[in-house]
């Protein structure tokens, strides 16, 4: 055990495309592929649950289809990166992940007992399908469905249920598991709502473009910043001076969530206070979703990926 100094290594992109249904997840991940591979999509793999949806977009180029037949089980996934990986796949899209997390939401009621001991069961499942993901030696872009979300905001003294936009279709929580995710509007806008690159965080909404995908690889393959490098990978976001302190209290932390100005700030705090993980996860989600839905609204839309 040692210390080192940090740096910032080269890295395969795990990204998340979320949106629902007619919202362009799939061909926007094939032009971010394109990007990611410099136009050859002989090295692109589509792992397909929608029912050879994957296969609409052959007019693109000669990408490569994996068709999964249900059940969608975590193995099932699993086992097909495995093969992509065998076949020296550059970037690997999963098509869609919320077919797992329904299998998995099956599978619990299907057992008998407890039903929260239960979960027990299922979180190791989970975490083989998510590790294989994010340890995986390819670009993964997985698509998720989005459905209609609603958070409580308390009025008069009644907690009244608010609409406040759409909320992915799989475990609460998983985006923070992504390094980018986009989501992606019926007209085919998409917007940032993680960010670790910090290069599309605060955007205005943009169009998926083969661009876009070329701007992320050259995040990628990108080490420590050098001078005159377009990429800023050395923004840090602040924590509160009120909680800097590791050992803050529930309600410290509950009303620093309320003040968070920004998903990556949010992120960060929900990092710095695992303890509080399960008692404010519900917090942390709602605020979330408010800051995603309400940044930039008077922004105008730009039809890239381009840094302004």
């Amino acid at each position: 055990m040692q210390l080192r100094q940090s740096e910032r290594r080269q890295a395969k992109i795990k990204m998340a495309l979320q949106g629902s249904a007619g919202a362009g997840k799939t061909f926007s991940a094939l032009l971010l592929a394109q990007g990611l591979t410099n136009g050859d999509l002989s090295k692109v793999a589509i792992i397909d649950t929608e029912n050879g949806s994957a296969d609409l977009y052959a007019h693109l180029g000669n990408y490569n289809v994996v068709s999964l037949k249900p059940p969608f089980t975590p193995q099932q996934y699993v086992d097909a990166i495995d093969l992509c990986i065998k076949e020296n796949m550059s970037v690997i899209i999963l098509d869609s992940i919320s077919h797992c997390w329904d299998y998995l939401l099956d599978y619990h009621s299907s057992l008998t007992g407890n039903s929260f001991t239960n979960w027990a069961k299922i979180k190791p499942l989970e975490k083989l399908f998510v590790d294989k993901i994010l340890q995986c030696n390819a670009h993964v872009l997985a698509t998720m469905r989005t459905k209609q979300d609603y958070v409580l905001n308390q009025k008069d003294g009644k907690f009244i249920p608010e609409k406040v936009g759409l909320k992915a279709v799989q475990r609460d929580g998983l985006d923070y598991e992504f390094t980018l995710v986009f989501d992606i509007d019926i007209k085919h806008f998409a917007i940032s709502s993680k960010d670790r690159t910090e290069i599309f965080m605060g955007k205005p909404e943009f169009k998926i473009t083969p661009e876009t995908g070329k701007i992320i690889l050259e995040w990628c393959n990108s080490g420590k910043k050098s001078e005159g490098n377009s990429i800023n990978t050395s923004a840090s976001i602040e924590i509160p001076q009120q909680i800097q302190h590791i050992d803050a209290t529930e309600e410290e932390v509950y009303n620093a969530i309320q003040d968070c100005n920004s998903v990556p700030e949010l992120l960060t705090l929900y990092r710095q206070f695992p303890q509080y993980h399960n008692t404010l996860k519900p917090d942390f989600e709602a605020r979330k979703t408010i800051l995603i839905h309400t940044v930039n609204p008077n922004n105008k839309f730009s039809r890239n990926g381009h840094q302004k």
